[in-house]
């Protein structure tokens, strides 16, 4: 099938303008005369390769789609005029495909799920979560709020690493001018200065050791980082690849914490909008387990309403749950007999989303102190080694 963009003029003379997949141009244009539109011009739309939305892009696309559903303005009208603002050619002809797939009469849900390659990772999931609990403009608002969170931990983390890489980089420049040209005549100078009498500290040998195997130190070193980043890529295209990446990210200080608390503020929102909605707590949390973007707790959650459909009460059918804290399962519990599940959902929502932001700001406090503590001593060190034979040497000659 060839995908082909037309213009047409309705029978009610409004201009439409879209794309729309056939065989070959006239079938197309069949196709087209079928649904009663004067076609204008039709052209086949040249093939490219997929790729997936940007992360700005995505996060504009899907707050303009949440006010859609809550403004109650027709999906595909509304994403006609979304693609005329839209920034790119690319995600023009993207929403324009889904709107002509609504025209036809397929769900918002299907008609995404035909370009998931272009969209993160179970968008689909929710967006047909929203659809069947008739709640899919709070769903895409909590899912912008959440891609907020992760947009501002990744950029503290890079603000705050940036500015030390930038003076790693060029002091590792210069420590390798100094192991290649200045420190080999070092071993030469002591000698001569001491007559072949005075011993070398330890820290200092293993300084000219180094500095005779530079370059393979930095090769080395280059193919294992490339390597790492390789198979850090690589995680990512299986489920139990993922999981090994969410349980490295949540073994890191204060990054974990902050992944943590922010998943399980939209895991509470999400699970909070879903029993409002009327909801069975176990559907609730099975379809909050597949919103998220954590394979760790949507395995958790299928545990959890696997559970709780054999009759467990919540704190009992968690239990065996690794991501989602006792303290969440207690207050669910305890809200489910005191008829107070919304209002305790929605309180732990907001305390984990405070959380996240406090951990966010101490994150940003630290980080960029500890990255350049660390950048000290690592020069310090090759100071301390370059003038400790002095102080050695003087001792000896006095």
């Amino acid at each position: 099938m060839a995908l082909f963009e037309y213009r047409s003029v309705t029978l009610s003379g409004r201009l439409m303008s879209g794309t729309i997949e056939a065989s070959d141009i006239e079938q197309a244009r069949q196709t087209l005369d079928e649904m009663h539109v004067q076609v204008t011009e039709l052209e086949k739309v040249k093939a490219s390769p997929a790729r997936s939305v940007g992360r700005n892009e995505f996060m504009l696309f899907n707050e303009q789609l949440a006010s859609l559903t809550k403004s109650g303005i027709p999906l595909e009208q509304g994403l006609r005029e979304l693609a005329h603002d839209a920034g790119s050619s690319k995600m023009k002809r993207l929403i324009n495909r889904i709107a002509d797939d609504l025209e036809r009469g397929t769900p918002i849900d299907q008609a995404v799920q035909k370009h998931q390659k272009e969209f993160p990772p179970l968008y689909g999931l929710i967006l047909k979560s929203g659809v069947e609990t008739g709640r899919l403009g709070e769903m895409l608002t909590s899912l912008n709020r959440h891609l907020q969170v992760e947009l501002r931990t990744r950029r503290i983390l890079i603000e705050s690493v940036t500015y030390p890489a930038v003076v790693l980089a060029l002091t590792a420049v210069i420590i390798t001018f100094l192991f290649m040209f200045v420190i080999p005549t070092f071993r030469e100078v002591l000698t001569d200065m001491s007559g072949g009498q005075a011993q070398l500290p330890l820290l200092t040998q293993l300084m000219l050791d180094i500095s005779e195997h530079i370059l393979d130190f930095w090769m080395v070193a280059g193919i294992v980082i490339a390597a790492m980043l390789l198979l850090w890529k690589s995680l990512s295209f299986s489920p139990a690849g993922r999981r090994c990446r969410e349980g490295i990210c949540r073994s890191l200080p204060l990054v974990g914490r902050v992944f943590k608390n922010g998943m399980m503020a939209r895991f509470s929102e999400c699970l909070s909008v879903l029993v409002n909605a009327g909801c069975t707590l176990d559907d609730a949390v099975e379809l909050s387990g597949q919103s998220s973007s954590s394979e760790l707790l949507k395995r958790d959650c299928t545990l959890l309403a696997a559970n709780l459909r054999e009759g467990a009460n919540f704190l009992e059918a968690g239990m065996g749950c690794r991501t989602i804290p006792r303290l969440l399962l207690y207050s669910v519990q305890l809200g489910s007999q005191r008829n107070e599940l919304q209002d305790n959902l929605n309180s732990l929502a907001q305390m984990y989303g405070t959380r996240t932001f406090s951990l966010q700001s101490q994150m940003q406090a630290l980080l960029m102190p500890v990255l350049l503590i660390l950048l000290g001593g690592t020069v310090g060190t090759v100071i301390m080694a370059m003038f400790l034979p002095m102080t050695r040497m003087l001792s000896w000659l006095m």
